[in-house]
């Protein structure tokens, strides 16, 4: 009875599927890469959903807020926040692959890589500049936005309507109700949704593991450990010490979203748990408003798992062909990251593409490099969504702190309990029980 109880929790299937996933890759590696489309499948039933939800978040969370000026200091606070979390892991990679040179003695002549690799990501560049980026902001129509699928449009857009509806008063009250019924019909279906987590984490696994093969890691194992080292060290020392510096424990913070870590872990992308963290997060005591505006904006500018890989990606490629760059290079290379890790947020493989990205207009390394490492990306990728997912749902129980918009009391004792996964029923329609569970305050 025990181990059918142990079955039913979404965490548990979704660890099943991904042993499946890598037993059946490893074994019989043409059937694994062609169970591609279940990992690709769920992660667009997913994402289909995200737009919406988000509009739908931050338009009621930003109605509930009583002063208007409260979301132009959040946003503040946020991005400077943000900011000196992408520096601190852009000089994670740095120490990283300086200290362990996983490069070191391989002696690549730089002429004799293809530089096809990276023409086929030129496409996909992420725009260049401040300007560029923001004008890439704004949609093209107001429906565009959504079918972009892009967060940050969508962003714009729902804090225009919030700030709308908040100035019309009682006129907008049915625009709001159907706004917030719209929204609960959304987390019901998005819940239904994450019933196939562990379908679509077996295919994407069994993908990873047919397409490139274990053997693959062995060639470039030390790369791979690095670049692990650096994320680990990232989570538990830096992560670690801003939750303690505010009261909380990061494991248990870890624990209360395994099952969305484990989402992570098996497509390898942040977004199919942008509407689950949502309501967990509203679930600790943070109150909607807040977390309807720092977590969507954390998922376009606190990309800290991709300033990781960046830095430690483009040395790695300096050390491969022996070129030795100065501390001026480096550092005007660690500027320009601030911008591309940004840059490349609605980008599909948005690590590998912003490394491109940055490589083309840094004239001391070769962009053909990237051939060293297109093998291995995806081994990697899985540690970079995982970072900036953490990093994320910390930076948002720490800024709710900040705004004094946090209930500590409740913060701890979900923490302290843990989060119990309801079981889907006809008397819950609401899968996430998300809804019922408290008002925040």
């Amino acid at each position: 009875m025990q181990f059918k109880k142990l079955v039913k929790l979404l965490y548990v299937q979704v660890l099943i599927g991904l042993a499946l996933g890598i037993t059946v890759g490893h074994y019989w590696p043409e059937f694994g890469a062609s169970l591609k489309p279940l990992g690709d499948g769920f992660v667009k039933l997913v994402k289909m959903m995200i737009a919406p939800v988000v509009f739908c978040t931050i338009v009621s969370g930003i109605t509930s807020l009583n002063d208007s000026k409260e979301i132009g200091k959040t946003l503040l606070k946020s991005m400077g926040l943000f900011y000196v979390l992408t520096i601190l892991a852009l000089l994670t990679g740095l120490a990283a692959v300086l200290l362990l040179q996983p490069g070191a003695g391989m002696h690549i002549d730089p002429k004799l890589l293809d530089p096809g690799v990276a023409a086929k990501f030129g496409g996909k560049e992420p725009p260049k500049g401040f300007v560029e980026f923001m004008m890439h902001i704004i949609p093209h129509s107001f429906f565009g936005a959504f079918a972009d699928g892009e967060v940050l449009p969508v962003l714009l857009l729902a804090v225009l309507c919030g700030f709308g509806l908040s100035r019309i008063g009682r006129a907008g009250q049915p625009v709001l109700e159907a706004i917030e019924g719209f929204s609960e019909m959304l987390f019901s279906v998005f819940g239904l949704l994450m019933r196939l987590a562990p379908v679509g984490a077996f295919g994407a696994m069994a993908f990873t593991v047919g397409r490139y093969g274990i053997k693959s890691i062995g060639s470039l194992g030390f790369l791979i450990g690095t670049f692990y080292t650096a994320c680990i060290f990232f989570v538990v020392v830096v992560l670690g010490l801003l939750a303690r510096m505010h009261g909380f424990q990061l494991w248990k913070l870890m624990r209360y979203i395994r099952e969305e870590l484990l989402v992570v872990l098996g497509t390898s992308s942040s977004e199919p748990v942008l509407p689950r963290l949502l309501m967990k997060l509203e679930r600790l005591g943070c109150k909607k408003g807040i977390v309807g505006l720092v977590l969507p904006t954390g998922y376009s500018f606190n990309l800290d798992g991709t300033a990781i890989y960046l830095t430690l990606a483009s040395l790695f490629i300096a050390q491969a062909c022996d070129i030795t760059l100065s501390w001026g290079q480096i550092a005007a290379m660690l500027g320009l990251m601030l911008l591309t890790s940004k840059g490349a947020a609605g980008v599909t493989g948005s690590g590998f593409v912003a490394l491109v990205a940055t490589l083309t207009v840094m004239p001391d390394l070769p962009v053909a490099g990237v051939a060293l490492i297109v093998g291995v990306d995806r081994f990697m990728s899985e540690a970079r969504a995982l970072t900036s997912t953490m990093s994320n749902a910390v930076a948002c129980v720490v800024v709710s702190m900040w705004e004094k918009a946090c209930d500590r009391e409740v913060l701890h004792r979900e923490l302290d309990a843990g989060y119990v996964e309801p079981e889907l029923t006809l008397d819950n329609p609401d899968p996430l029980g998300s809804r019922s569970h408290h008002q925040p305050v």
